[in-house]
C-alpha cells in the first residue's frame, strides 16, 4: 500500500469551526470508505495548545508547526476572524513559509488565504476567498490575481477557496485530483452534500447575486421566477403577474434588483442549464427547452454572453455523469 498523505491543518485563535472540520470530515470519510491508508490529518497551532474557536469551541492540537515532520503532502490554512492579526505576525509567517516550502500541495479555505498571501505565497498565483475578503485580498498582494466569483481555484499546486462550506468543495476536489471521481461522489453522499459545486461556479446564486425587492409585488414575482422558467416571461407578462404596468415594472424592478427583468430571468435560466449539464445526458437543445429557451442557438448566446463559454464545453469540463 502506498503511504498515506498527510494534510497538515494550520489552526488559530479565533478560526472557523467549519473552515477545519469540513475538510477533515471528507479526508477522513475518504479514508474510511477505502478501508484506511490514504489519508492523515494532522492539527498544527503556532505553539502546539489548543485553540479556541469563533463559535467558542476549543481545539487540540497534535503538535507546534515547528514540529511538524519534514515529510507531508499539504499544508492547508483555514479561515476565521483569527487570520486579521496572523497577517502581521512575521513569526507565524516564517513558520508558514516553512511548511510551505516543505509541502507538494499549499492550501487555504475562506480567509485563510489572507495568510497565506501575507506570506508572499500566492504572488503570481490565481486565488479565490471568501466574497467578503476578496478586495482585501487583491490589496496585501497586488501579485495575487483575484477570482472573487469562484467557489475554489485551483493554479497548479496552489488551491484557495471560497467562504466556509466551500472548503469540502475545495477538499472534495483534492480527493478527486488524488483517488479519482468516484471515490470523491462517495464520499459527497456519505456526508450527504447536496451537489458536489464544481469551481467555476459562482459564490452566488442567480437569485443572490440580484438585490431582494422591497416591493412586495416584485419581490413576490422575484420568489415566483425559478419554478416557472419554460413559461412565457416577457416583461408584459412579469408585469401583469406583479399588477402593474410594463414600464413601471421595468423601471422599479431595476431600481430596486439591480438588473433589468430579461438579464434576470436569463441569468436564471443558464444557472438552470447548467444544473442540468452537470448532472444529465440531456442534448443542448432539450435543455434549451426545459428552461424556457426555444432554440440552442440561443442558449449558446446566453453560455457566452454569461459564462464565456458554450454549453458543451462547460458539460465536458463540469458534467458529473457521464455525457
Amino acid at each position: 500500500m502506498s503511504t498515506p498523505r498527510t494534510i497538515v491543518l494550520v489552526a488559530f485563535d479565533h478560526l472557523q469551526l467549519l473552515d477545519l472540520a469540513g475538510p477533515v470530515e471528507v479526508f477522513d470519510a475518504a479514508d474510511r470508505i477505502v478501508g484506511g491508508g490514504i489519508y492523515e490529518t494532522t492539527i498544527a497551532t503556532p505553539d502546539g495548545g489548543r485553540v479556541r474557536t469563533t463559535s467558542g469551541i476549543e481545539i487540540g492540537a497534535d503538535r507546534a508547526m515547528a514540529d511538524v515532520p519534514d515529510t507531508f503532502d499539504t499544508v492547508m490554512v483555514v479561515g476565521g476572524r483569527g487570520t486579521r492579526p496572523l497577517m502581521a505576525d512575521e513569526p507565524f509567517l516564517a513558520s508558514l513559509r516553512d511548511l510551505a516550502g516543505r509541502a507538494d500541495r499549499i492550501a487555504s479555505v475562506c480567509s485563510g488565504a489572507l495568510v497565506l498571501a501575507a506570506a508572499g505565497l500566492l504572488d503570481g498565483y490565481q486565488a479565490t476567498t471568501h466574497w467578503g475578503s476578496c478586495d482585501l485580498l487583491a490589496e496585501v498582494s497586488g501579485q495575487v490575481e483575484v477570482l472573487p466569483d469562484q467557489i475554489y481555484v485551483h493554479d497548479r499546486d496552489r488551491w484557495t477557496s471560497a467562504g466556509v462550506t466551500a472548503g469540502i468543495d475545495l477538499t472534495l476536489a483534492m480527493v478527486e485530483a488524488d483517488h479519482g471521481p468516484e471515490l470523491a461522489h462517495e464520499v459527497a453522499a456519505w456526508l450527504v452534500v447536496f451537489a458536489r459545486r464544481p469551481g467555476g461556479q459562482a459564490q452566488f446564486s442567480a437569485q443572490l447575486q440580484a438585490q431582494a425587492a422591497r416591493t412586495p409585488a416584485i419581490a413576490g414575482v422575484q420568489r415566483w421566477l425559478p419554478d416557472h422558467l419554460a413559461d412565457d416571461l416577457t416583461v408584459d407578462r412579469l408585469a401583469e403577474r406583479a399588477g402593474m404596468s410594463p414600464r413601471n415594472f421595468a423601471r422599479a424592478f431595476r431600481a430596486e434588483t439591480g438588473t433589468t427583468p430579461a438579464a434576470h430571468v436569463e441569468e436564471l435560466r443558464v444557472e438552470a442549464a447548467r444544473r442540468l449539464l452537470e448532472t444529465t445526458d440531456q442534448t443542448v437543445a432539450s435543455i434549451a427547452r426545459h428552461v424556457g429557451i426555444k432554440h440552442a442557438e440561443t442558449l449558446h448566446r446566453a453560455f457566452g454572453r454569461r459564462i464565456g463559454t458554450t454549453p458543451d464545453r462547460y458539460r465536458q469540463h463540469f458534467a458529473r455523469t457521464p455525457a
